[in-house]
């Protein structure tokens, strides 16, 4: 429940943002949006790996919370392009810390033949926070206004705050909070262990990133007038299959069910990036939706696998880190390549198809060279 009211209170933002960068005179912007946000999570991601693993799950959930909670009162404020940006900047804080957290909490209370299955669960209230976010924020804005938004994505944090509270610690040797806990190593910030589902997970969510960024525009381009529908078709898709995913690799393998998931991802760049039609473009989202329903629980189950209870924090931030990066880097060059042009929109999407076939290419070589290992053993 904390983490649904967490992803719904930064969603129900993104579909409106675009536009409210643009009015403010900052259109050709409209890539940082979501790049800077995924830049400061990918930056936080060590110290909260670190933080998780040292001073506890609980206290680094409710910070990631805590700076939700702060940001959707400073947006009103913010008027202009670049305080907007700044602001962006600090918001990304809040996903660098809360999932790390959470996904730590979750993999200490699960059996970790079910792990698949507990992170698909989880995924599914996170996917429900993303379908509904953005769906009501286009409404409150439409029916109210932006700061109407801004205090009711607040408000969201808080709830997820308030949850947190009578959440019993798992991390069962525990530090004080100290400026030792803030020194970085290498191993903080890249955990080799987990250097496969990190480098799928790196190529998988380009795609994420040009999604965030250029389906509001081209919502405008086909007459949608909610901006948040391509996400709550996703959404709803990804809710549907997660549980199944990470059930069926908790059974099958990690590897298997990461191919298909990177397999349905390519379609979806095509049939997304050619979309003439309100019914091709959420063709296209659910699709889309499928695939990150099953690579998300997956990849994030797979990681854990390949941790430890010592450095579960520090793994899972890798995991993220490599998230956040291929999301920023999406966005920025979706941004890029789009120009603004709605006839530039296809080769966007065929430039997130081709990193999504960089992911399935490297899974499928994995997968058949642990089974020719496997038959040498």
């Amino acid at each position: 429940m904390s983490s649904f009211l967490f992803s719904s209170s930064f969603n129900m933002l993104i579909p409106e943002l675009p536009g409210y960068l643009s009015a403010m005179g900052g259109a050709e912007y409209k890539g940082f949006i979501i790049g800077l946000f995924t830049l400061t999570a990918g930056i936080s991601r060590p110290f909260s790996g670190r933080l998780t693993d040292r001073v506890g799950r609980v206290p680094v959930m409710a910070f990631g919370s805590l700076v939700c909670f702060l940001c959707g009162f400073l947006y009103p404020i913010f008027t202009t392009v670049m305080p907007f940006l700044l602001l962006r900047l600090v918001h990304g804080f809040s996903t660098g810390f809360k999932p790390t957290g959470t996904a730590a909490y979750i993999a200490d209370i699960i059996p970790a033949n079910r792990r698949g299955e507990a992170l698909g669960i989880h995924g599914m209230c996170m996917g429900v926070g993303s379908a509904f976010g953005p769906a009501i924020g286009s409404m409150i804005s439409q029916a109210f206004s932006m700061n109407a938004l801004f205090y009711t994505s607040s408000f969201f944090a808080l709830l997820s705050i308030v949850i947190l509270f009578n959440m019993k610690e798992t991390l069962v040797e525990k530090e004080r909070l100290s400026a030792n806990a803030f020194k970085i190593t290498w191993r903080d910030i890249f955990e080799p262990d987990v250097f496969s589902p990190a480098f799928v997970t790196f190529l998988a969510y380009f795609s994420f990133g040009a999604i965030a960024t250029l389906t509001p525009d081209f919502s405008g381009y086909l007459g949608i007038s909610n901006r948040g529908m391509y996400f709550m078709v996703f959404t709803l898709f990804s809710i549907l299959i997660r549980f199944v995913a990470g059930k069926i690799s908790d059974r099958k393998g990690r590897i298997p069910v990461t191919i298909a998931g990177c397999s349905i991802l390519i379609l979806s760049m095509f049939i997304t990036g050619y979309a003439d039609s309100v019914t091709s473009f959420l063709t296209g989202a659910a699709f889309f939706g499928v695939s990150m329903g099953i690579l998300s629980p997956v990849l994030s189950a797979w990681t854990v696998d390949l941790s430890s209870d010592h450095n579960r924090g520090r793994a899972i931030a890798t995991m993220y880190i490599s998230l956040e990066a291929g999301i920023g880097l999406g966005a920025f060059l979706s941004a890029a390549l789009f120009a603004n042009k709605r006839e530039n929109l296809p080769v966007v999407f065929l430039y997130m198809a081709a990193f999504a076939a960089g992911a399935l290419i490297y899974s499928i070589l994995l997968y058949r060279h642990k089974k020719r290992a496997s038959r040498v053993i």
